[in-house]
């Protein structure tokens, strides 16, 4: 029985020897990098809009269409402010003022916006139709802001016109650019 006992003591010392003299596993760390690209600040307007009709000496009301600027600087500050103004309206040649509707005479306001995506805080230009304001052919008007937050971003509204026509002015179909730009 001696001899059993020696031997499986012997044995369990072996082993522990054995384990202890085995190699530490190797370790070896990979740097791994990626490109986050920039894209671009772009805005989307409708094409035509038809605001209505109206009398000579009354105010014709119609929205533009949806407007949306789309942020995909992925920029640290991914700030943005879009302003509009507009041309003369005019009607046949617009070589009299009763065939013109200036810029004056035509209120924007942009409303609340209808979506925004991303983080910092989006401002309309005129939250409602108390705070509408006179387009310009010189001044740009501000339209709608984003202020702060990182990364890509979007917003859309859709502005409204209120377009008060002069007494003077003739009947006709007036014709006329409203532009909307973002930087």
């Amino acid at each position: 029985m001696r001899t059993s006992r020696l031997l499986t003591v012997g044995a369990a010392t072996v082993t522990a020897i054995v384990l202890a003299a085995a190699p530490a596993a190797a370790q070896q760390d990979t740097t791994t990098t990626f490109d986050l690209d920039a894209g671009t600040l772009d805005m989307t307007v409708p094409g035509t809009a038809d605001l209505g009709n109206g009398g000579s000496g009354t105010t014709i009301t119609g929205q533009l269409g949806a407007v949306a600027v789309a942020d995909t600087r992925a920029a640290a500050d991914a700030s943005w402010t879009a302003e509009v103004q507009a041309t003369d309206f005019t009607t046949d040649d617009g070589g009299d003022a009763s065939e013109i509707v200036t810029p004056g005479n035509i209120d924007y306001w942009s409303g609340a916006a209808t979506a925004t995506e991303g983080n910092g805080t989006f401002t309309p230009g005129q939250a409602d139709a108390g705070a509408a304001v006179p387009l310009s052919d010189v001044t740009p008007v501000t339209a709608f802001t984003h202020a702060g937050g990182t990364g890509n971003n979007s917003a859309s509204w859709n502005p409204t016109l209120e377009v008060n026509v002069p007494l003077a002015n003739v009947a006709g179909t007036y014709t006329g650019t409203v532009t909307h730009s973002v930087a």
